[in-house]
């Protein structure tokens, strides 16, 4: 099988903002084809929105449950193959399902689902049915990042000791969900979102770096949750003690109120023998410090980098390459590996190196047990999954 793959879209309508860049990053490569798509709970938006993107008017549908059972119907040379979900959280769940269940690969926003029970369920689904389903933890698809994570394995910095991760942003300072921000205001709403705010929102991603990084596990957390601006129902700010399942110790950060922040993303790792850091603001660059040795920056598009560094590079060193290039890597592998598995083929590591249904599990693990841990008296609790 020698053709691009038929992708289909559940939400991102023109009136949304993550829709275009999964778009963006699905056809970077030129791998992928949008053939269809529910674009929004408004059937008029999702026509609109279908019309906008050239989408044949007979697949574009008004509804995530008549697009899955129309395409179903297709013929195999003409249906979709994989389906893109980029609704609120509480509406990743059923889709994913119905997807799965007919048949269908999936591409999920973050976090995976709404409940801890639901993301178990879509984890069952995917080993039952020998599908595929990535979830975009965007940072993961990043060149120095591969980078950092191939280091540690080949034990450059030797055993891991401590983890120090954060994500600050500014953008919920205010009130925005009350002053007509839409995208505030579901990530701020429990009946939307989940049980967390930021710490769901973006404490996850910081959380997925963190294990994605080292190759270890969270095991114990110790967790200290806030709502700073008055009249929020949810959390938009929290700090989260972590222990390994290596010994290391870790601290992240997770904020939306940090005034004049952007998407102020850095980790450092830090082992025996040295320590490294990467700032999703300055993505090309990663910080190598060995003990007893100069400070070294290793560059994207360098011939000195790790396979799985220059399997995620399009452009030579020197040319930035940002968050929409990193949302290519994981649609680019994903779509790889969907491929291979159509072909018969067994996808080759650097294919299989995205975000998973299992990374998704432990994504809604973290947020129930961030959230346990922060209600608990308990200095230090058990991370369960």
């Amino acid at each position: 099988m020698k053709r691009k793959l038929r992708m289909g879209m559940v939400g991102g309508g023109i009136d949304a903002f993550i829709g275009s860049v999964h778009r963006i990053a699905a056809r970077m490569d030129g791998l992928v084809e949008l053939v269809c798509g529910a674009f929004s709970v408004n059937p008029e938006v999702s026509k609109e929105s279908g019309a906008a993107l050239f989408i044949d008017p007979s697949r574009v549908y008004g509804s995530y449950q008549e697009m899955i059972e129309k395409e179903s119907q297709l013929p195999e040379d003409i249906r979709m193959d994989f389906v893109t979900i980029v609704t609120p959280n509480f509406v990743h769940f059923d889709p994913a399902r119905l997807a799965l269940e007919n048949g269908f690969n999936v591409v999920l926003e973050k976090p995976m689902t709404f409940t801890l029970e639901e993301a178990k369920q879509l984890r069952d689904l995917v080993e039952s049915t020998g599908l595929t389903l990535a979830l975009t933890h965007t940072y993961s698809g990043y060149p120095m990042v591969k980078e950092a994570k191939a280091l540690v394995k080949d034990n450059k910095l030797g055993k891991i000791r401590k983890v120090i991760v954060e994500y600050p942003q500014g953008w919920l300072s205010r009130l925005s969900e009350r002053e007509g921000n839409a995208q505030a205001a579901w990530r701020t709403d429990p009946k939307r979102s989940g049980k967390s705010g930021a710490m769901g929102d973006i404490g996850t991603h910081a959380a997925h770096l963190a294990e994605y990084i080292t190759g270890l596990k969270i095991t114990d957390i110790c967790a200290d949750l806030n709502t700073l601006v008055e009249g929020r129902l949810l959390d938009d700010d929290g700090n989260v003690l972590l222990r390994f399942d290596n010994g290391a110790n870790g601290v992240l950060i997770a904020s939306q109120i940090a005034a004049g922040d952007e998407n102020a993303v850095r980790i450092r790792v830090y082992g025996e023998h040295g320590g490294l850091e990467w700032i999703q603001e300055e993505p090309n660059s990663l910080y190598v410090n060995l003990l007893d040795q100069p400070k070294q920056i290793y560059r994207t598009g360098n011939a000195y980098l790790s396979n799985a560094a220059k399997h995620n590079t399009r452009i030579p060193s020197g040319h930035p390459e940002g968050l929409l290039e990193a949302f290519g890597n994981i649609y680019r592998n994903f779509v790889l590996t969907v491929s291979a598995k159509l072909n018969g083929e067994t996808p080759t590591p650097e294919m299989l190196d995205f975000p998973t249904v299992e990374d998704g599990v432990r994504g809604m693990a973290f947020i129930d047990n961030v959230v346990a841990s922060s209600a608990s008296n308990e200095k230090w609790t058990k991370f369960v999954v």
